[in-house]
């Protein structure tokens, strides 16, 4: 359940409250914005009856929560959550481009694409070091090599670093790298390691499962959220269904529900969606049209020479010419790239 304290209410009334709820067996997640502070209450709600915590003073209002995802809902807290690194906003008025590799290659690979990306205006740049794989006899990635070209080209360009953790084992090497950890689509429901990340001070980059609904995507969320890490960041990448034309279905609809349910921002990887480039573009201008708050694109230089995933890769003439298309996309929106 969610409490509303009064407008006016005093850090000791906040304080008297939260102290109720954890005598009761809640954790108890203050929100304080610019005119409420909000207290949301995780636990069982039939430990504790409503009266009590409405008869407290300087509170206003009990709200149930009725959605499984307490912490994720915009009932929790009404303003969507900008998730600051540096001066780099998502979630802000600013829609926000990673792009990159599907995977690092060399430092050659790195430097070339994030000096062409950053010259188009992107501030984050994606690249995995480790690389989960259908086939175990695929590319795997560099491992801590990759990650060590990855902060180099950090230092060298100015950009923000996004890649995969796979296994809660490697979490501290990859958290001290990465600028945002990123959780992959296969890894959605894997919730030791979502345990692990929320215990981390560090954005988490949450990619939706291959067959995931929105509720437990949002679920998924919960977990994070629910070890005290409030920076995480939705990715819709794209869901299977019966079509077979496309590597899978985007799910475009996901962003504004996702947005009406939750205040967690929303980007989008048209790239995965959709793995053909060809019609990668179009699905990252619906996306900011969609009211995305980022995109996810893969770049490569020489994509026939990807080590994987080169279907799905622009090259940087096209990704320059897909930034134009999405800054003429947000502005018609009312947002800015």
């Amino acid at each position: 359940m969610v409490i509303v304290m009064n407008h006016n209410a005093t850090d000791e009334q906040i304080e008297n409250v939260v102290n109720r709820l954890e005598s009761a067996g809640y954790r108890a997640h203050l929100s304080r914005g610019i005119e409420r502070t909000i207290i949301g209450a995780i636990g069982d709600e039939t430990s504790l009856g409503d009266a009590g915590i409405e008869l407290l003073p300087g509170v206003e209002n009990v709200i149930p929560i009725m959605q499984p995802y307490k912490l994720a809902s915009r009932v929790m807290k009404e303003q969507g959550t900008i998730v600051t690194i540096g001066d780099v906003e998502i979630g802000g008025e600013t829609v926000q481009v990673m792009a990159g590799p599907c995977a690092v290659e060399s430092k050659e690979q790195l430097f070339e694409i994030a000096g062409r990306i950053k010259e188009t205006g992107a501030r984050i740049m994606r690249g995995g070091a480790y690389k989960p794989r259908t086939s175990p006899y695929a590319f795997q990635g560099l491992a801590e090599k990759g990650l060590q070209l990855l902060a180099e080209t950090r230092e060298k360009f100015g950009l923000l670093i996004v890649t995969e953790v796979m296994d809660p084992r490697t979490l501290p090497l990859v958290a001290e790298y990465a600028d945002i950890i990123q959780i992959g689509t296969r890894n959605m429901q894997n919730f030791y390691l979502l345990r692990e990340v929320g215990r981390y001070n560090k954005p988490v980059l949450l990619k939706r499962g291959l067959s995931a609904t929105i509720e437990e995507w949002l679920m998924a969320a919960e977990y994070i959220l629910n070890e005290g890490n409030p920076d995480v960041i939705l990715c819709e990448r794209g869901i299977r269904s019966f079509e077979t034309f496309t590597r899978n279905t985007l799910d475009l609809s996901s962003v504004p529900i996702v947005k009406h349910l939750s205040h967690l921002p929303v980007i989008v990887d048209p790239s995965h969606g959709i793995g053909k480039f060809r019609f990668v573009p179009p699905m990252a201008l619906a996306a900011v049209a969609a009211g995305a708050d980022g995109v996810m694109l893969e770049v490569h230089s020489n994509p026939l020479e990807a080590l994987c995933d080169g279907a799905q890769s622009l090259t940087p003439k096209k990704f320059g010419k897909t930034m134009v298309r999405m800054a003429a996309v947000a502005q018609a929106v009312g947002r800015k790239l």
